[in-house]
């Protein structure tokens, strides 16, 4: 840079700007180095200094990045300098996985063997030569015989050769392109153009790191946006100079940050997907290690999909998927087994089209075989792509993707698969709304009244009646089935009732435990029920059923009343017995009236009893007013009701034994009795001792019920009564009152014999 003063004096020689020109050409004229400082004479009084200060910027060589001719300098010439990746000083450290350790042992062993015969000087070949055989013996066997499980992680060996490892390996150039055109370049994607046979390939795919420097410059193989971009540009790239496509799969999913969220990772993988549908080049996709998600796909969607032998492809990772489903990620194992997630799976689904072979012990122990078998299927897979028309190429690819998950009405299931399918469940209509039966209560209740007020026939009303109620009872086993669903109960009600089943057929006999569980069931769908969202609309309708049942009740009992002409003559006979005693005006009728209206009444009542028993009911003898009470009781009448007592004392004792609690306590005793022998051990004697006291306390506890001490003191106070009217005269009844003066409950007591085949309960009475 030059600065001139300002004079009006004309400068004599060469201009600056002369000077600065032939100075920059390099052609002519003084250097700026060698002016000085020099005085200048004019006409001016005033001389005046002129001074030139220049600074010149050194600067570097420009490098180009390419050298003038790359084959001579570089083997293959590969731009191995426009790439991060360079070949590894150090040799990677061998990693064994816990399956292998048996191998290491053999090893170990060969290796010891070697050392022997070198320091010792002892020949040990056939030792040598038989371990040897022996761990390749192992070896074969071990790989190809494995799990899942196993598989995934052979997929995350460390040492596994990466995208740009095999792409080095099976091309003879290789130029590696950079960048998304928007500012970013994501080492987690590697993409750029190589030659295979003299044919150019656009090559793209995921890289891991080789070492844990280069894992996290490569981000562990997770790409983000920024990656699937450049990964798009490069296929626009391909598609527009027709070169076919070949990318490599080994992440284990796409980057799931913040960052990479904001930026759009969905649209990214997205677009990818699109775009690859379209493009008129063709595609294959190899699948070198792990494939997880939507990462891998979103440079997976090709006409071919090949994987390596060990090598896997799934939607969740098996610990993602068993923390899901189980809990923990502990059982991974059994979560890999049931992803189908391994290269022989995915072919019998269709999903993979071809399994490319690694070397025993996996793509690391041969890396450079490994990789001569990928350019083999390339090659193949692209001479058969490259003789489809554009039409028939776009076709192919989408219809790879269409079949899968495909199925075909009509063709018969094969009954291996069929036994594990779930079983169809019957279809159920749906729930009326509560509105709607509303409606029809109100309906079915006018009908009723209607009915009751006219003496016309009242059978439409009791269809209606019948209609609803079979109506009702459907709805409350609906919300029933709802309420038992929704507090969480409907899985542990049908494994008890499968039990339940299972405990009633003939073969097994039901463990007293198990009425345990279904006690314990009941007592927490009760608690629980108040807490099911449709709670009122199951009220509601249990409310309505219960109403209308009762209506029900009423019709068949006024038909039970009035039915036969007979009763219903005894009836208007006792109306008017009684209506003519209070016509009398009568306050203390006497003792004969009073017998012959209590004995039409108890015939009445005993006629009513046998007939509703008959049809199933229960009947329930009320106790008597104390106005009652105070009337004397005949002696007939009296015997009746101590055989009517001991009957229902029979039937009572019968109905416990008959329960199916104690039937199967019975059951199990026998069994233990049978199993004890003549001489039962000391743990079979308590074991049988324990279920009889289960049994006595059980039968005595339904012996002794309210409801029949009740009945029993009634009775007693009767037949005191009528003894001391007697005067104690009929001998007979006397000893029917000392038979039963005591309670025969409170002084129960319960006996049981067994032998080797049954088992009898005596009930004695003292």
């Amino acid at each position: 840079m030059a600065t001139l003063p300002h004079s009006p004096a004309a400068l004599t020689g060469p201009k600056a700007s002369d000077l600065l020109r032939s100075s920059s050409s390099g052609i002519s004229g003084i250097p700026l180095r060698t002016l000085g400082r020099k005085q200048l004479a004019g006409s001016s009084s005033r001389a005046r200094d002129l001074s030139i200060v220049a600074k010149v910027r050194k600067v570097k060589k420009h490098e180009y990045p390419w050298p003038d001719d790359p084959d001579p300098n570089v083997k293959g010439g590969v731009l191995s300098h426009l790439s991060h990746f360079k070949p590894m000083k150090e040799r990677p450290k061998p990693v064994t996985l816990d399956f292998e350790k048996p191998l290491v042992d053999l090893e170990r062993k060969i290796i010891d063997v070697r050392k022997m015969a070198n320091d010792t000087g002892l020949d040990f070949t056939d030792q040598i030569v038989s371990l040897e055989n022996k761990y390749q013996q192992a070896l074969k066997d071990l790989y190809t015989h494995l799990t899942p499980i196993q598989r995934v992680n052979i997929a995350r060996h460390p040492n596994r050769p990466t995208f740009l490892d095999h792409v080095f390996s099976i091309t003879e150039k290789f130029v590696e392109l950079h960048g998304d055109r928007a500012g970013y370049d994501d080492p987690a994607i590697v993409t750029g153009i190589g030659t295979i046979d003299g044919k150019r390939y656009m090559f793209m795919g995921h890289q891991k790191g080789r070492n844990t420097k280069e894992n996290i410059m490569r981000n562990f193989g997770m790409p983000t946006p920024h990656g699937y971009r450049k990964a798009l540009r490069m296929m626009y790239y391909a598609d527009h100079h027709g070169f076919p496509i070949v990318t490599f799969i080994d992440t284990p999913g796409a980057f799931a940050d913040l960052k990479s969220e904001e930026l759009g990772q969905g649209e990214a993988i997205a677009h990818n997907l699109r775009t690859m549908f379209g493009l008129k080049v063709p595609i294959i996709s190899i699948v070198i290690g792990e494939g997880g998600s939507g990462g891998a796909l979103a440079i997976g969607c090709a006409n071919k999909l090949l994987m390596l032998e060990n090598a896997v492809f799934y939607v969740a990772s098996p610990e993602a998927c068993a923390a899901i489903l189980w809990k923990t990620a502990k059982a991974s194992p059994k979560a890999a087994e049931k992803l189908k997630i391994t290269a022989n799976e995915l072919c019998k689904l269709q999903i993979c089209d071809g399994i490319i072979p690694e070397p025993l012990g996996g793509a690391h122990a041969d890396p450079s075989w490994t990789s001569q078998q990928i350019k083999k299927a390339i090659i193949e897979s692209m001479d058969e792509l490259t003789k489809l028309d554009t039409e028939n190429l776009l076709k192919h690819r989408n219809l790879k993707f269409r079949k899968l998950g495909g199925f075909q009405e009509g063709i018969p299931i094969d009954p291996k698969r069929k036994v594990n399918m779930k079983k169809k469940e019957e279809s159920v209509s749906g729930k009326i709304p509560v509105i709607e039966l509303e409606n029809e209560v109100e309906k079915v209740k006018k009908q009723i009244f209607k009915a009751m007020e006219s003496s016309a026939d009242n059978k439409p009303s009791e269809l209606a009646l019948d209609e609803m109620i079979t109506k009702l009872k459907r709805e409350v086993d609906l919300e029933f089935s709802e309420a038992i669903n929704s507090i969480g109960l409907g899985d542990r009600i049908s494994m008890l009732r499968e039990e339940f089943r299972k405990s009633n057929s003939e073969q097994q006999l039901m463990h007293p435990s198990l009425m345990d569980k279904i006690e314990k069931l009941k007592n927490e769908f009760d608690q629980g029920l108040s807490t099911a969202p449709n709670y009122g609309n199951l009220k509601y309708k249990l409310d309505m059923l219960n109403e209308f049942s009762k209506v029900k009740m009423n019709e068949k009992l006024k038909e039970i009343i009035m039915g036969r002409p007979e009763r219903k003559e005894k009836i208007e006979e006792l109306k008017a017995e009684i209506q003519k005693l209070r016509a009398s005006g009568i306050e203390n009728p006497d003792r004969e009236t009073k017998e012959r209206i209590g004995r039409m009444k108890r015939e009445i009542d005993v006629e009513l009893a046998n007939d509703l028993k008959s049809l199933g009911f229960d009947v329930e003898v009320v106790k008597p007013s104390t106005k009652q009470d105070d009337e004397q009781v005949s002696l007939p009448e009296l015997k009746a009701k101590v055989e009517t007592l001991k009957e229902e004392t029979n039937k009572k004792i019968e109905d416990a034994i008959n329960s199916p609690h104690i039937k199967n306590m019975i059951q199990l005793l026998k069994v233990e009795v049978a199993k004890a022998g003549t001489t039962p051990d000391p743990t079979a004697r308590n074991k049988i001792e324990a279920l009889e006291n289960q049994i006595k306390q059980r039968v005595a506890a339904a012996v002794s019920s309210p409801d029949l001490k009740e009945k029993h003191v009634q009775l007693s106070v009767e037949v005191s009564k009528t003894v001391e009217s007697l005067g104690g005269l009929d001998g007979t009844f006397k000893d029917a009152d000392q038979n039963n003066n005591g309670s025969p409950h409170d002084d129960s007591r319960v006996e049981i014999n067994y032998g080797a085949n049954r088992v009898s309960i005596i009930i004695l009475k003292t």
